[in-house]
């Protein structure tokens, strides 16, 4: 897997956003056939958490989750099945997160550093934070909820990026 271009980048996200209400059903529906476990985790328990404190960020966080699904799909094929990675795949990538997170909650270094180093796709990073950041300048209330989205979606895309290199290999 390659860090994309920003032809490739502006691309991916122009496919993501001219899909109409049906197609974009149907990617949903095959991802979270093909992913059951990382949907969950995605469409689920990452936005819970950015709900409890602000709602409208819990809702642009999976907006963005999906144009991360279509960037991927679009730059690097249909996302690989559950099965595929093997059943152990995502336990082992949680226990690496889980880890990562703890390891920089002591040692106070920032997450964002810390992911800038493993993460190939900075330009769909970058894009994605202005995304946010415009996005919560249109409501004081949605500020405090910035890092915790930026976070999740690094955390999403730093999956991803794991995803279609493991299969890969």
């Amino acid at each position: 897997m390659h860090e994309l271009t920003t032809p490739e980048l502006y691309k991916a996200l122009e496919y993501a956003r001219s899909l109409d209400e049906t197609e974009g059903r149907k990617i949903l529906n095959q991802f979270q056939e093909d992913q059951p476990v990382l949907s969950q985790m995605v469409f689920q328990l990452f936005p819970m958490a950015i709900n409890e404190q602000n709602q409208d960020m819990s809702h642009v966080f999976m907006d963005v989750c999906f144009d991360i699904i279509c960037v991927y799909q679009h730059a690097f094929g249909k996302t690989p099945t559950q099965d595929e990675l093997s059943p152990e795949w995502l336990e082992k990538q949680a226990e690496l997160l889980s880890t990562q997170l703890q390891s920089l909650s002591k040692q106070k270094e920032s997450l964002q550093e810390h992911f800038d180093q493993q993460i190939k796709q900075t330009g769909l990073i970058n894009f994605i934070n202005d995304s946010i950041d415009e996005f919560a300048a249109e409501d004081k209330k949605r500020k405090p909820a910035i890092k915790i989205t930026e976070t999740m979606l690094l955390i999403v895309t730093h999956l991803f990026s794991n995803i279609y290199s493991h299969s890969k290999a």
